[in-house]
């Protein structure tokens, strides 16, 4: 290793940039070599740069303390995450696959049930799981498309394998960090990217667009498309204003919307005009107060009746949120092997469930050296890591595991993969996951890269931004450049 990284320890763990000896992986010699001319006065003032362009554009999200939520600035660290294009093509594959079962396990829990009827999955899982809508059985949705987009995030484990960790079909957030970590990197090295072969990020919210124009209701060729957005209070509000923008179509609240003959109109200063998609960021408990919650006043009275009729389409589906069920993780593996006849190319972590009789004795019997979830948080919370958390913590997860069995999984700690960090003025190693973004329009796309976040806390395994974590540049390499790297 050499200059800024002489420090640097792997410390035993799966390092993305460094071998367990110290020797640089062979996709990261050419960035080395560029950092290592580099002095740390230069390196900071780089960094003061990426951390001025997040200011200026109000790039912020809330970080929760107990009761109160501060809004700060998105951490940043300049040193990429780079994937080979070989660990890429199995990547894709694996998440094409994993979201085409997902997409049919939804048609079948919302139609016939074969999955349930031919006994793979119990039917009380589905009918317990928060947010199944029995309301929505029988109903189709255009192309037989569910998850339009889905965030699902992938970890390393000490051998270096990828791992599914979870799957968000409901309303995946994080894509503008992706678009804004790469133009962060271009603003500050603005050569880099000159000579290096990494597949670019910025067509998302075209390939976005293409997707939600495509499920438009009878095929309408000039589809009207919106966002809906809580408001600008909503801690997400940033990505919500920035892909509208990015995608040249309008963001709305419930107050620009008005359903009429069980159809969706905009209110425009030339009057009404009908909505044919919505790419909605609300939750559905909140989306139709007529249907949902009573008292939710972000949502649009009837439009829920005006997507049973077929005159307006929601991306993501009602109902989505059982596929994002921690519970319903656990038998994805059975769905691709159901569905479509194949073996899963990319692992689930090992996991038990609590509502398992044998499995909720030994969750119970090991707390202390497992991680313990909540089948339906999200976001970092509802989460016990069983070697971190003090007595009394277990004893709550106990308690809460025995009320309500249905309601948790457990998984064994998995030692998450780690790269180099700037921290305190030197670089150490800090715990990273993958989040890629993949469309599914009339074709499926993923987005090349995703977002990586960053446990910023040492020996932390909780990468959530809401929890204090940031975030990295993800490069994918072109076919046959890691060999020139």
């Amino acid at each position: 290793m050499q200059g800024l990284f002489d420090q640097y320890e792997t410390e035993g763990f799966f390092d993305e940039m460094f071998e367990v000896d110290g020797k640089v992986r062979s996709h990261y010699e050419r960035l080395l070599g560029r950092f290592s001319d580099m002095d740390t006065a230069t390196f900071e003032r780089k960094r003061s740069m990426a951390e001025s362009a997040y200011l200026n554009q109000g790039i912020t999200f809330t970080v929760y303390r107990g009761d109160e939520g501060t809004e700060r600035i998105m951490p940043f660290d300049l040193v990429p995450r780079i994937i080979p294009a070989d660990e890429w093509r199995h990547l894709e594959r694996g998440l094409e696959q994993r979201l085409r079962a997902l997409n049919l396990f939804l048609h079948d829990i919302y139609h016939d049930q074969r999955i349930v009827k031919e006994g793979v999955i119990p039917l009380e899982i589905i009918r317990t799981a928060k947010h199944y809508r029995p309301e929505l059985v029988g109903l189709d949705v255009p192309h037989g498309i569910y998850i339009h987009v889905c965030g699902t995030d992938l970890i390393r484990g000490a051998d270096g394998q990828y791992l599914v960790l979870e799957d968000n079909g409901r309303c995946p957030s994080g894509v503008s960090y992706v678009l804004e970590n790469r133009q962060a990197m271009k603003r500050v090295f603005p050569k880099l990217f000159s000579r290096y072969g990494v597949r670019p990020v910025d067509r998302y919210p075209q390939e976005l667009l293409a997707a939600l124009r495509y499920v438009a209701p009878g095929g309408n060729p000039d589809p009207t498309v919106v966002v809906l957005t809580p408001g600008i209070y909503n801690s997400a509000y940033f990505e919500h204003s920035f892909l509208a923008r990015a995608m040249g179509i309008e963001i709305v609240t419930s107050q620009d919307l008005i359903v009429e003959d069980s159809r969706v109109f905009m209110k425009t200063t030339k009057g009404l005009k009908q909505v044919d998609v919505i790419y909605r960021r609300i939750d559905d408990d909140f989306l139709d107060p007529t249907v949902f919650r009573k008292d939710s006043v972000l949502g649009v009275p009837g439009i829920v009746n005006a997507y049973r009729e077929g005159n307006v389409n929601l991306a993501n589906a009602l109902g989505t949120g059982v596929a994002d069920d921690k519970v319903t993780y656990y038998y994805v593996p059975a769905m691709i092997r159901f569905y479509l006849g194949e073996e899963p190319i990319l692992p689930n972590v090992e996991t038990y469930l609590s509502a398992v009789e044998s499995d909720r004795k030994y969750i119970l019997e090991n707390l202390e050296q497992l991680v313990v979830k909540a089948a339906n948080e999200s976001g970092g919370y509802g989460m016990m890591i069983g070697p971190h958390a003090t007595k009394a913590e277990i004893e709550k997860f106990r308690a809460a595991i025995i009320a309500d069995p249905r309601g948790y999984i457990a998984q064994p700690v998995v030692s998450l993969s780690r790269s180099p960090c700037r921290v305190d003025g030197g670089f150490e190693g800090r715990h990273i996951d993958l989040r890629p973004y993949i469309l599914m329009g009339e074709k499926t796309t993923i987005i090349p890269g995703g977002l990586t976040r960053v446990a910023m806390r040492k020996g932390s395994l909780v990468v959530n931004s809401s929890q204090g974590g940031g975030t990295k540049d993800t490069w994918v390499l072109d076919e046959g450049e890691e060999q020139s790297c």
